[in-house]
């Protein structure tokens, strides 16, 4: 890690600064944490859905969509935005989780698993609809991609 560090430094030390400006444009920045507002079985959201959530407005429809009979958790916009995933299963014994957001390059990627019960688990027959929404630091994305990894 040191290394890479150094390796860095030394190279942004040769370049002027509007070409390190550009050059930390193009450098992909991992969030390093994600913070979940809500997390479980029972949103009114039925169909599967991935959203990103860049503003209050947005956040009022979806919170009205997914929980209207509860208070909204608050989002601070200037410096968050939410990612949600809705996973939309009829039955106990699925759930879903963000794994990692990562931005760059005005792309954000979004790494989630799902779980399933196995086809020998006996689960309740009861209708569940699976959600994950967690907020993530802003950052500015053009184009927002979900990709499912094996957990």
């Amino acid at each position: 890690m040191t290394a890479i560090i150094l390796a860095l430094a030394m190279m942004f030390a040769q370049q002027s600064p509007a070409e390190r400006k550009a050059r930390l444009n193009d450098m992909v920045l991992e969030a390093p944490s994600t913070r979940t507002i809500e997390k479980g079985d029972q949103s009114n959201i039925d169909e599967t859905r991935q959203v990103l959530v860049r503003t209050d407005a947005e956040w009022t429809k979806l919170w009205q969509q997914h929980a209207a009979n509860r208070p909204r958790p608050q989002v601070d916009f200037s410096k968050e935005m939410v990612v949600g995933l809705f996973m939309g299963r009829p039955s106990a014994g699925f759930s879903t989780a963000v794994i990692s957001a990562t931005a760059g390059n005005g792309a954000l990627m979004v790494r989630y698993s799902e779980t399933m019960p196995s086809a020998r688990a006996v689960s309740a027959q009861v209708l569940t609809f699976p959600f994950h929404l967690v907020a993530i630091p802003k950052a500015t994305v053009t184009d927002v991609k979900f990709e499912k990894v094996a957990k």
